[in-house]
């Protein structure tokens, strides 16, 4: 989650023993759970006071749809796709140009030449 391997965490969990004794460690464990409880609660309640005050429309709103990365990340994905769209009728449009140009020639018929390409 926050990055934190397994081998972080032995290197912390060793540090924590050393710096504050085995007998004081479960103590401030117990006091930790307990700061992460209420940080958690905090959030689920501004969460959904948040949600409350925008009304339904909003029901379905993230916290983390606020992040700003995010909401770039969703525009930019949003104009590639149209792009993509665009692209893919500009290409149909102009294959269907092409095929009305061109025509089987007749029996006898002379293909064209461009003297000037050459």
């Amino acid at each position: 989650m926050f990055g934190v391997g397994l081998s972080e965490l032995a290197v912390i969990a060793f540090v924590a023993v050393l710096v504050f004794g085995p007998d004081r460690l479960p103590v401030l464990a117990k006091q930790a759970g307990a700061w992460v409880r209420t940080a958690r609660k905090f959030a689920m309640n501004a969460r959904d006071e948040l949600r409350q005050e925008l009304g339904p429309e909003y029901a379905d709103l993230e916290l983390r749809d606020l992040d700003p990365r995010t909401i770039v990340r969703k525009h930019i994905i949003e104009a590639m796709n149209e792009a993509g769209e665009d692209d893919e009728e500009l290409d149909e449009l102009e294959q269907r140009r092409s095929r009305r140009k061109q025509r089987p020639l007749d029996d006898g018929e002379v293909p064209p030449y461009d003297r000037e390409a050459t």
